[in-house]
């Protein structure tokens, strides 16, 4: 299959490698075309798993992004969800109807991405998916080395609008195997891990994040009092599913840090394997990472204001979006992504439920 990868993160040369390693013709796009020649003068990108280490060659690494989109069947946007817009902006005019674009996570921005084309005057038939999580547990070395530690066993995802599902999960699940059918975009978008997993482990952990040079919130970071802060607030995600109507597997984040219970995104014992591979261990800064600027900011706001929409009381949320706002000066609240900055939080349920299943219209 002819899939094009956007972005020059983790994810995105993650899925690039992966993706050409398992045989698809992968073509990838980055706006720091500079930053691409490293992968041309070494003929491709050197991955490392559990199977050993091997170069994998790509079609194309390319800072235009039009060839890049060309013909693709599908394209993954495994991006932070701050480089959505941005990227929606480069795509438009370039899309084709039919291509499915895939954001693991994406934070709504199935959505956000999908009225940005639309106001670039894009008019493409396209359908949008987003997952639970991003598809692997990965870091970059530099420019052409990188590492996947572990690949998601399920990915909950759902799609915009929803109409468009059969297509897009018949397109994904080539690629993806893993991933598992919701009901909308919506529905994909409270499934995110991110905003549970990590503002708990940012905010709780601010001191020694502060204080060291590099901090890993996932093996020091992990205590007692952080993840009973973690099951609370994820029991207010659920909370804001149930309300809204989507019904169980909810993925709760307990299992991802069990390895007795139900198989979680990352399937059983993830949470040690990320541990003992000891790649997490990084500088953070607390007003520009993306863990504050994309799970908290994004991500924890967005949370926030669809639980005010539903009506659903979320203290633990709430608290630790207030904390994050102190700390970056600023009231994530009103600035971050919401409900409200999409407009659907002014519809009826009904009204909402028409706009997640048929799109924008023609």
């Amino acid at each position: 299959m002819k899939i094009a990868v956007l972005g020059g993160g983790h994810g995105s040369y993650a899925a690039a490698a992966d993706m050409a390693d398992r045989g698809h013709r992968v073509r990838l796009w980055r706006r720091d075309a500079a930053k691409l020649s490293a992968i041309e003068q070494q003929g491709g990108l050197m991955l490392r798993d559990h199977q050993g280490t091997r170069m994998v060659a790509l079609d194309l690494a390319s800072g235009d992004i039009g060839p890049v989109l060309r013909d693709a069947e599908l394209i993954v946007m495994p991006t932070p969800a701050t480089a959505q817009a941005g990227i929606a902006e480069a795509m438009a005019g370039h899309l084709s109807d039919g291509q499915v674009i895939f954001m693991p996570p994406g934070t709504f921005g199935s959505y956000l991405v999908a009225r940005r084309l639309r106001e670039a005057g894009d008019r493409s038939d396209i359908a949008l998916a987003e997952a639970g999580t991003l598809p692997y547990l990965t870091r970059k070395q530099d420019e052409t080395n990188l590492t996947i530690v572990t690949r998601a066993t399920r990915l909950p995802s759902g799609v915009f609008p929803a109409r468009l599902s059969d297509h897009a999960f018949a397109v994904i699940g080539q690629a993806y195997p893993a991933v598992e059918r919701l009901s909308d975009g919506l529905d994909g978008a409270l499934m995110n891990a991110g905003p549970i997993i990590h503002p708990p482990l940012i905010m709780m952990n601010a001191g020694p994040i502060q204080h060291f040079d590099h901090w890993d919130i996932h093996n020091e970071g992990t205590q007692p009092a952080i993840r009973a802060v973690t099951s609370a607030l994820d029991a207010e995600r659920i909370a804001v599913r149930e309300a809204l109507g989507y019904g169980a597997p909810h993925f709760p984040l307990a299992d991802h840090y069990s390895p007795d219970g139900e198989e979680w995104m990352y399937g059983n014992a993830a949470h040690e394997r990320l541990v003992d591979s000891d790649r997490w261990r990084e500088h953070l800064d607390l007003l520009s990472h993306r863990y504050m600027r994309e799970d908290v900011a994004c991500g924890l706001a967005f949370l926030v204001s669809v639980a005010d929409y539903a009506g659903v009381v979320v203290p633990v949320a709430h608290g630790l979006l207030s904390l994050a706002s102190a700390v970056v000066g600023e009231d994530l609240r009103r600035t971050g992504r919401t409900f409200e900055s999409t407009e659907l939080a002014y519809q009826s349920p009904i009204a909402l439920r028409a706009r997640l299943t048929e799109g924008f219209g023609p």
